[in-house]
């Protein structure tokens, strides 16, 4: 695995939550089991106590993505080497799940688990993920989606650094609202001469 991809464990946890629809889905021990995904072994240990230590990280990882995308790249830095510094890591060289065409492991690194807990463990891999996609890409590749009110994270790999908005769905319903907006504005133009013109033709006499 690319560990660039374990950013996605620092996306899928951050968008367990919509502050601006007071939404959150991470209220159970099965909501945040979910969360590892294939990572079946991690995802045995957690307890009701990880819930609430979830909710922890996932507030620090918002607030790296919030800096990244009001421009503060500094400061996105910052924050992400405090979780860097607090929840280490250990790379190893594998090669299960991944052979070449004459059957040979295909090496790559991974980051082995010796964690104390399930918190810990995710916490440390979603932070390592994170930062190599920083430090690969860019930290102006991490967003926010501007579909207001929609908040949620997301990792940005478009060729010109174009993307604004966490999915196809947010895009769409931003292009709409655009649309309409505009449309609303032609015609409070299109009213506000024809009330010109009204006005003009009703002096029109008077002034003969």
């Amino acid at each position: 695995m690319e560990l660039a991809s374990y950013s996605d464990y620092a996306v899928r946890l951050v968008n367990t939550e919509e502050p601006a629809r007071g939404s959150d889905s991470l209220t159970s021990v099965e909501a945040v089991r979910e969360l590892f995904g294939a990572a079946s072994q991690m995802a045995r240990r957690v307890t009701d106590s990880d819930v609430t230590r979830f909710r922890s990280i996932r507030a620090r990882l918002r607030a790296v993505f919030t800096a990244a995308d009001a421009g503060d790249h500094g400061g996105a830095v910052d924050l992400l080497n405090s979780l860097l510094l607090e929840f280490p890591v250990s790379p190893q060289i594998s090669g299960h799940d991944f052979l070449d065409d004459e059957g040979r492991p295909r090496w790559h690194m991974h980051l082995a688990d010796h964690s104390s807990n399930a918190t810990t463990g995710y916490a440390a891999i979603a932070a390592m993920g994170l930062a190599f996609h920083l430090t690969e890409y860019g930290a102006d590749r991490l967003g926010l989606c501007q579909a207001a009110p929609c908040r949620n994270a997301y990792l940005d790999t478009s060729t010109n650094r174009s993307r604004r908005y966490c999915s196809d769905r947010c895009a769409t319903r931003a292009n709409v609202a655009a649309y309409r907006a505009r449309k609303r504005r032609e015609a409070g133009a299109a009213d506000t001469g024809r009330t010109a013109e009204a006005s003009q033709a009703s002096t029109a006499p008077g002034e003969r």
